[in-house]
């Protein structure tokens, strides 16, 4: 049944005959950073993401479940480029003040405190946590964005 619902949607194997006239893209809209508000529980989410997912894959897993979803190499590589691009392209909280290193780094005491609390002590000591974080935030830091997250992590297998 849902597979004709599917075939009424994608007849074909493509959608190229179907363009859209109507739609008129310029560069500078594709180039524009989307409207929006950056807040500190965004930020704190997108830290306590990239640092789980990089945990897990430290410790041979491709996704993990987080607060209720899965998570994979693209959502924590999102994390990860949101906080960058905040950083680096000149980004403000919603009260205004400036996005910082130093504001990133006193959110982080706080996501790692909650992410020990989440695992318990023991599963924290005993996983990849510190080395995530460490890896997590030299990326969000680095002034050129790393071509994917997971690329960096690579060297630290050897």
């Amino acid at each position: 049944m849902a597979l004709k619902a599917f075939d009424r949607l994608m007849p074909g194997p493509n959608q190229v005959s179907r363009l859209r006239e109507d739609v008129n893209v310029t560069a500078a809209e594709l180039l524009a950073a989307p409207a929006g508000t950056i807040t500190d529980n965004g930020i704190r989410t997108n830290l306590s993401v990239g640092i789980q997912y990089l945990e897990a894959w430290f410790g041979g897993s491709g996704c993990v479940p987080l607060y209720n979803l899965m998570e994979d190499a693209a959502t924590a590589e999102i994390s990860r480029a949101q906080l960058w691009q905040w950083l680096h392209c000149g980004g403000h909280l919603a009260d205004g003040r400036p996005i910082t290193i130093s504001h990133y780094e006193s959110l982080l005491g706080e996501v790692i405190k909650k992410i020990e609390g989440e695992v318990g002590m023991d599963r924290y000591s005993n996983g990849h946590y510190r080395t995530a974080a460490h890896m997590f935030m030299d990326m969000v830091k680095n002034p050129e964005l790393d071509e994917f997250l997971t690329l960096p992590a690579y060297d630290l297998l050897k």
